[in-house]
């Protein structure tokens, strides 16, 4: 059965949609089948893996709102055991269609639902706001992985992320729980950087992953030539480190909370 993670926070510009292309092209180099599911109307991850949104016909926003079979919108990627379910522009108006229909908040979940034994992880890369479309990921979703930059501010917003999913715990999705927290944007010539890092540790214990994420030049330079980073620059230190965060995600065993 499919692991599903809900790529999570509220705050944009935090390494969510960079964590999902390169965490999720790092789990299919070490084997794994794996979709990616680009719930963000922006469709950053969708170009971040190289595809148009505006040449795709079908995407989550049919998944959605039309309950299309997932394997009709699914798209293959550039590397193999790779798929993506892509945003395409019709997602942008998503948010206010969904509020009228019946069951909203499971709408991903059903739509997943028939094809998670064909994957081992599925992940959803979630928009930076806690509308409708994270709702539906996160009920759709066995475990959340929050990305934390290590920036001024970071944890505040962390404190009311968690009362989100808490709250999604309670009411419609009782066996959620954290997959864990990574720290994101690490300089260790700031010394802000190793501060909120140790604060986090502090704070979340083992909650938080071991791998840490560099700023990188090649990481934020591969969306921009549709590749995630381990296509781009393998040597990279921020491809080397998503794919130290896939042996640890696996070595964890998200795969056994299915």
């Amino acid at each position: 059965m499919g692991h599903v993670i809900a790529v999570v926070n509220q705050k944009g510009g935090v390494g969510k949609t960079t964590t999902a292309v390169n965490l999720s092209a790092s789990l299919a180099v070490a084997e794994k089948k794996c979709l990616l599911v680009d719930c963000d109307p922006q469709g950053n991850a969708t170009t971040g893996l190289g595809l148009n949104r505006t040449e795709l016909e079908k995407g989550v926003y049919d998944l959605l709102i039309a309950s299309i079979p997932l394997e009709e919108a699914v798209t293959t990627t550039g590397l193999p055991g790779l798929d993506l379910l892509p945003a395409t522009p019709n997602l942008i108006g998503a948010e206010v269609e969904i509020v009228s229909m019946a069951e909203r908040e499971y709408l991903l979940k059903k739509g997943l639902a028939p094809s998670r034994r064909g994957y081992d992880f599925i992940l959803l890369d979630c928009p930076p706001s806690l509308g409708f479309l994270t709702i539906n990921a996160l009920a759709a979703s066995d475990s959340v992985l929050v990305p934390l930059q290590c920036e001024y501010y970071a944890l505040e917003g962390i404190t009311q992320l968690l009362k989100t999913i808490k709250a999604v715990k309670q009411g419609l999705n009782p066996s959620l729980h954290i997959a864990g927290i990574l720290l994101t944007m690490f300089d260790s010539r700031n010394n802000l950087s190793l501060q909120v890092a140790e604060e986090a540790r502090t704070h979340f214990g083992d909650t938080v992953f071991r791998t840490i994420i560099p700023r990188n030049v090649r990481l934020s330079e591969s969306p921009s030539h549709g590749k995630p980073a381990i296509l781009y620059d393998i040597k990279s230190t921020g491809a080397q480190s998503y794919l130290a965060l896939a042996k640890e995600l696996i070595s964890r065993g998200s795969t056994d909370h299915g």
